[in-house]
């Protein structure tokens, strides 16, 4: 029989994470993940300021930096009526700039860091059911690995870092605290030849545009409503593309259009926002598993770096004897706190329904939201560098 303290069940942002705080920690953990090592995933890649602090204090973001991922130093907001506002990154957190890592790059950064640390990974590995025991309490997981054969995995927590359609989530019940309503439907591509000028957002006529430099090219996403979306879809998603950034930055088509496409477009239909209850007895949530909300405010990377930490110190907690439901249900409300007026503004913008006073006055509050959460991660001890 395999034993280990945790199982964590998911290897991207929130689950490798998990996984190397506890390693370094001491902790006996196996990182279980579906996908190949290294592989790359559906993402808006960027960084805010509280997720570039994580990875500088837990000294992940040098190796981010070597692997040519290209400094953040400036956001802009471009404006259908027009205007343009450019925000400069000060230095704070000791943070001097952002980043957008692309994912293969992320996630296997934080995967190879983790099992340095000791942590046991094992990729194309599938957990199909939950195990329990005779009292009811989740006591491990079953896997079915690449030669299709089923282990069981036993472990005093099981962590379900396995994204928004999470098996772990799934099977545990987790009960949703919150369902939102709206949501983004989006179209994105990698283009080169297409210079920025750091983060650039663009708002108007019920539709969103993003550019975003990464590694080696800059991603590009519009959005809008689904129904809006599959509507503008029935000409193809080419026409679609050209439509939303039309609408949401007629000032930027041009530049766009002077650029090279260097993959083909992806999609992403939208999913409604929503909050579940993160822990129950011998389960845990974290990431996208725990807690989703649109992409249209970039922040999803940012609250798996955050919530990694925060639940990895619940479980140390409770290993050192504080009592389960305090330690667990702190987490919880501590992400719940530091979430609730990021999922609040998120749930606006992704409406469409605003003016662009309305959103100008939305991005504020979640400029607002992130500072609250930049200050609560810098007040962390420093213990896992």
């Amino acid at each position: 029989m395999s034993r280990y303290d945790v199982i964590v069940v998911g290897g991207r942002i929130a689950g490798a994470s998990t996984a190397l705080l506890l390693a370094r920690a001491g902790v006996r953990v196996i990182l279980v993940d579906r996908d190949r090592h290294g592989s790359d995933t559906l993402s808006t890649h960027g960084l805010m300021r509280g997720g570039v602090l994580q990875l500088s204090r837990w000294g992940v973001l040098p190796d981010v930096v070597a692997a040519g991922t290209p400094p953040v130093r400036d956001v802009v907001f471009h404006y259908a009526d027009g205007e343009k506002i450019s925000v400069a990154i000060r230095p704070r957190a000791g943070v001097d700039a952002l980043y957008a890592p692309r994912r293969h790059l992320l996630d296997r950064l934080l995967v190879d860091a983790a099992a340095a640390a000791g942590a046991e990974v094992a990729h194309q590995s599938t957990v199909t059911a939950l195990l329990c025991d005779t009292t009811g309490r989740v006591a491990g997981v079953r896997v079915r690995g690449r030669r299709s054969k089923s282990i069981d995995l036993h472990a005093s927590w099981t962590i379900g870092a396995d994204g928004v359609r999470s098996t772990v989530a799934a099977q545990a019940r987790a009960p949703v605290a919150w369902q939102g309503h709206t949501a983004s439907a989006f179209l994105y591509r990698y283009f080169t030849g297409l210079p920025t000028e750091g983060y650039e957002w663009a708002y108007g006529d019920a539709a969103g545009l993003g550019l975003i430099p990464t590694n080696g090219a800059t991603c590009v996403f519009v959005s809008t409503t689904p129904a809006r979306m599959r509507s503008l879809r029935r000409d193809g998603a080419g026409q679609a593309f050209d439509t939303l950034l039309s609408s949401a930055a007629p000032g930027l088509v041009d530049r766009v259009a002077a650029a090279t496409p260097t993959s083909p477009m992806r999609g992403w239909a939208g999913l409604p926002g929503y909050l579940r209850h993160c822990w129950g007895a011998g389960w845990a949530l974290v990431g996208d598993a725990g807690y989703f909300k649109d992409p249209i405010t970039t922040h999803g990377m940012t609250d798996a770096l955050r919530d990694a930490e925060l639940l990895a110190d619940a479980v140390l907690r409770q290993f050192s004897g504080c009592p389960e439901a305090g330690a667990l249900t702190a987490y919880e409300r501590t992400r719940n706190r530091l979430s609730h007026d990021m999922i609040t503004a998120t749930e606006a913008v992704a409406g469409y329904n605003w003016s662009l006073d309305d959103v100008r006055h939305l991005l504020r509050e979640v400029s607002s939201a992130m500072g609250e959460e930049v200050d609560h991660l810098q007040a962390l001890p420093l213990g896992y560098g």
